[in-house]
Parts: C-alpha cells; structure tokens; sequence
C-alpha cells in the first residue's frame, strides 16, 4: 500500500461523512417546509440513483410506515431490481399528506429533496405524484409511461403503482412503463 493510503482513505470516509450529513440537512430542511404529523417520513440513501415519489399516503403510511415501504415500495424494489438498479439506491418520499397541502409549499419541498439527493432518475409512482413532480421541477406535464430527460435527469411516470398491485392487467401495464428505465453507463 502507498504511504498514507490509509490516511487519504479515512479523510475520504470523513468528507463522504460530511456530505451525507449535509444531504440528511438539507431534506430535513425541506421537511419542515410541510411539516404535518401525518406526513410519513422519507427515508432511503442520501446518495441514491433512484428517487420513487408517491402522491398521496396509502395502507402502509397510514399505519405509520415511512414513505414508499410497503407492498408498493416492495414492487417498486423488485422493478427496479429486475432493470439492474440498485434497490438499496432508492430514495423513497410522499409528496403529500393529504390533498389540501398547499400546492407551493409541495412543490418547493420536492424539488429541495430532488436537489438534495440529486437522484439520476425520479419515478413518480401515480398521477398526484406526477403532477407534483411537474410542479416542482417546472415542467408543464409529466406524461405517464414516458421517459423524459430533464436537464440529464431521466423523470418518469407510471400509472398507480400501488392501485396495480391487486389488477393484473395494470400491473402489467405499470410494469411495461418501468421498463422503460435502463441504468445508464459511465458519463465518458
């Protein structure tokens, strides 16, 4: 091993350290910006690739699970596993408690967790997501089932992924729009 290898490694730990902390900042930041009891907590990497975005809290959220946790974050897992994502590179949120959030307010929050995070693809896993996405990101419309580049982040809608989960045949069809996502290769 080269003389102060193992220094240059720990400083490395440390600076990685130091961003991580800054990251969990900065969404902790953006969380008071909506701050609602009956918001479910995110959770996920700091550094994740993938960003899954739920509109509204379902089954597991209103039982007190975090954001994106059950049986649709586990579907969601699987996909993006099946595409030869990392599953453990997710960040997973809930744009909003309930719909009478002020639109303002979840869009800034999002779009200061989109920034925090900086994911390298956003999936919004049903249409109030996809709204909210578009609103936080300043595009007009987020159309579902089709891959869109924003200023090199790949965003993508898919029609209700946890109402899927008992519907074979929207399954099938929210499956066929996550395929549409392939990791990308090195930047080079």
């Amino acid at each position: 091993m080269p003389a102060g290898s193992d220094t240059a490694r720990t400083s490395s730990d440390g600076l990685a350290e130091a961003y991580a902390d800054k990251v969990r900042s900065e969404l902790e930041e953006a969380d008071r910006l909506l701050a609602s009891e009956a918001l479910p907590s995110s959770s996920g990497d700091p550094f994740a690739a993938v960003m899954l975005v739920k509109g509204l809290p379902g089954p597991a959220e209103t039982a007190g699970d975090a954001a994106v946790t059950g049986r649709d974050g586990d579907a969601a897992g699987k996909a993006l596993q099946a595409l030869g994502f990392d599953p453990e590179s997710t960040f997973r949120t809930l744009a909003r408690a309930d719909r009478a959030n002020p639109d303002e307010l979840v869009y800034a929050r999002l779009r200061l967790q989109v920034e925090a995070v900086d994911p390298d693809v956003v999936v919004a896993l049903d249409s109030v997501a996809a709204a909210d996405v578009a609103g936080a990101l300043g595009i007009a419309r987020l159309e579902t089932g089709v891959p869109m580049d924003d200023a090199g982040r790949i965003l993508l809608a898919v029609d209700g992924l946890e109402a899927s989960l008992d519907d074979e045949k929207r399954k099938r069809r929210v499956w066929s729009q996550f395929r549409k996502l392939a990791p990308r290769g090195p930047a080079w």
